[in-house]
């Protein structure tokens, strides 16, 4: 039986390991390990993003050398063909399904995670992200496409649901003076996981190449095995505040901010809002503009700048040789890296920013800049300016990653903290809906103004116009968010029968830190941060080595 000591904190006698009951903070415990905890994972299903770099040699898992191909067949006949390689564009429905399943099962399991906690939710994406790239090997060493869309995209899909979400609400509850920057900590992660994950694949391929193998089933094994022993360290590694914990020296603001609320909005109420949905197609069309972007990121450099590239400022893209496309590929791969980078450090610096200017300012800047950074990317590429495309890019991509980090704090904002990781897992429907927008838009654009028989270097212009109006869409949206109506507030009772009894006695006795969360930055933390922080180093100095070729 479970008992309530005075300070609201419920004893774990006879929780399992796993439930939540056993991973409430005891005195002593520095809140600052919760966000390499969270790391843990992200860095891990971030490998998402990366999974292009399996795509060339899994086109030729047959053939070796070269593809075997069989002009011919059907996307049904390749999901079963053991004769036959595998078409890069079947392959690239992996990134679909990651994205897809990403959304759909954290807004099914975004619920059940409330209920059991982030260890558990922790410890199950561990097994579906792990043990789908163990399925997914074994889907190419059988060379059934089937059985690895299965495994590393459905199985693993939704452990990149349950991971995303797994830390949302706590990190929120950690840090209710910063929460912004706290969901940045973990969220960057996520856009960085391809850092690390993209030039670890490559070379774990080169290791076990064979005769008879271009090494992909074996590193999905190896990054398989990596990646379980990293998301099980930081599930559990993951602690939640007990009932009525904030930090010490800290109180709510005494002035009122309207855009932050105090109150709470349950999870079945939270989509029959307008705020709920406003802010789903802000999210979706800051999503779209920019994840369109990163699919076509290196093509796009490719055709615009061609010979300047590699000092042939008078070279048009169709009039470069095969070795000449291949140097320019090279560099337009560290300009996708460089994206990035730009990427990961957005998702920081633009949420920890929105704890002061606000969240509803934060995305009025995402939308004015992109919309202006959008409308000069043909200006840039006509003047020849390698440095302000770049830049121009760098900026919103940033912002796209900052999206992701912001929008948790400003659901916490608008719907309270008791079920802001399950409204999340719903509101992240915006992103799969974004990754089949997004992607379309851009690649059927530059199909049609090709087929029309538009200049390479002139191919994107209408699409950066295109993406302008989304963004005004978007900004139009922003601005009609307003605070939640008080209909939709659960009252304190309501809050207090939904949580445990630690949380009714928390409610009836006084609030204050419990000795809990103190620290800061101490041995412990230190050496937890330093060892997220070695890993997500080196891919940093991985993306810069390839990147610097660029300029």
């Amino acid at each position: 039986m479970t008992t309530v000591s005075s300070a609201g904190r419920v004893s774990a006698t006879s929780a399992g390991f796993l439930d939540k009951e056993h991973t409430i903070a005891t005195a002593g415990f520095n809140r600052w390990l919760v966000p390499p905890a969270a790391l843990c994972i992200h860095l891990c299903i971030g490998m998402a993003y990366g999974f292009s770099v399996f795509w060339l040699p899994l086109s030729r898992a047959i053939g070796l050398t070269a593809p075997k191909a069989c002009p011919d067949i059907s996307l049904v006949q390749e999901l079963f063909t053991t004769t036959c390689d595998w078409k890069v564009a079947s392959l690239g429905w992996m990134y679909t399904l990651f994205f897809v399943l990403l959304g759909v099962s954290a807004a099914i399991w975004g619920g059940w995670l409330e209920k059991v906690g982030p260890r558990k939710a922790g410890f199950v994406a561990a097994l579906c992200w792990a043990g789908g790239l163990v399925i997914g090997a074994l889907g190419v060493y059988t060379h059934q496409l089937w059985l690895m869309w299965l495994g590393s995209g459905v199985i693993g899909g939704v452990g990149l649901g349950l991971g995303y979400i797994s830390p949302v609400s706590t990190l929120v509850k950690w840090f209710p003076d910063r929460r912004g920057m706290a969901t940045g900590m973990a969220i960057m992660g996520f856009g960085g996981g391809a850092m690390i994950g993209a030039p670890l694949a490559d070379r774990l391929m080169n290791y076990f190449k064979t005769p008879t193998s271009v090494g992909v089933w074996e590193t999905f094994l190896a990054m398989g095995a990596i990646y379980f022993v990293f998301m099980m360290i930081g599930a559990f590694r993951y602690r939640i505040p007990p009932a009525g914990w904030q930090p010490e020296g800290w109180t709510p603001p005494t002035k009122a901010n309207a855009m932050i609320s105090s109150k709470h909005v349950h999870l079945d109420n939270a989509h029959k809002t307008p705020q709920f949905w406003l802010i789903w197609w802000v999210l979706c069309l800051n999503v779209s503009a920019g994840i369109g972007v990163i699919g076509m990121a290196s093509p796009m450099l490719q055709e615009i700048f061609a010979g300047k590239l590699i000092g042939l400022p008078n070279v048009g893209f169709n009039q470069l040789d095969a070795g000449q496309k291949a140097q320019i590929a090279a560099i337009a791969a560290g300009f996708a890296g460089l994206l990035s980078l730009f990427n990961i450090g957005g998702r920081f610096f633009w949420a920890s920013l929105s704890d002061k200017i606000g969240r509803k300012n934060t995305y009025y800047t995402f939308f004015i800049l992109g919309i202006a950074l959008y409308a000069l990317a043909p200006t840039f590429a006509a003047m020849g300016s390698k440095l302000l495309f770049v830049l121009g890019f760098g900026i919103i991509l940033s912002m796209y990653g900052g999206g992701f980090a912001t929008v948790p704090a400003y659901l916490a904002d608008m719907f309270g903290t008791q079920f802001v990781g399950a409204i999340h897992g719903r509101l992240l429907t915006a992103w799969s809906t974004a990754g089949i927008i997004g992607p379309v838009v851009v690649n059927y654009i530059r199909e049609f103004q090709l087929a029309a028989g538009v200049p390479r270097d002139q191919l994107y212009n209408t699409t950066m116009y295109i993406l302008c109006a989304m963004l005004i869409a978007g900004l139009i949206c922003n601005y009609l968010i307003k605070p939640v109506d008080a209909k939709w507030h659960m009252s304190d009772a309501e809050v207090a029968k939904l949580q445990d009894a630690s949380a009714s006695a928390a409610a009836a006795g006084p609030h204050g830190s419990y000795g809990i969360g103190f620290g800061g930055l101490d041995a412990k933390a230190a050496l937890f941060w330093l060892f997220v922080g070695i890993p997500l180093a080196w891919g940093v100095y991985m993306t810069l080595l390839s990147a610097v070729k660029i300029l």
